[in-house]
């Protein structure tokens, strides 16, 4: 199984980020046919998505999200693929909503770099 974790940081507030995971999560039903589910809290929301070979998590925060996903064994070979594929949806429904682009941490872009063969 191959996991798949991206965190992105923010300056959209709770509401905001909120429909900006909601948006996330209409899309990739309608593209993936992924089943969504979203758990409101006080202090953060959790969009849960699954279908055949793929579960995972996205946390909604004031500041940040946390996406984790598990690939099953036939997609597993796709997840740089599939990756990049969530990075970039993510990356443009937060760059609409206003955030001003997304911020990797610095551990992600260092292994984004590492990835690319250079360095920070």
């Amino acid at each position: 199984m191959a996991d798949i974790r991206i965190h992105r940081e923010h300056q959209l507030g709770l509401a905001k980020a909120r429909k900006v995971a909601w948006a996330w999560a209409e899309q990739v039903e309608q593209k993936f046919d992924m089943a969504c589910t979203v758990i409101e809290g006080e202090l953060s929301d959790t969009v849960e998505f699954k279908r055949t070979g793929v579960s995972g998590r996205l946390i909604v925060a004031p500041d940040h999200f946390d996406l984790d996903a598990k690939l099953g064994f036939l997609l597993g070979a796709f997840s740089k693929t599939i990756e990049h594929e969530i990075e970039k949806n993510l990356d443009t429904l937060l760059s609409k909503s206003g955030n001003g682009g997304a911020r990797k941490t610095a551990a992600a872009a260092k292994t984004a770099a590492a990835k690319k063969g250079t360095s920070r």
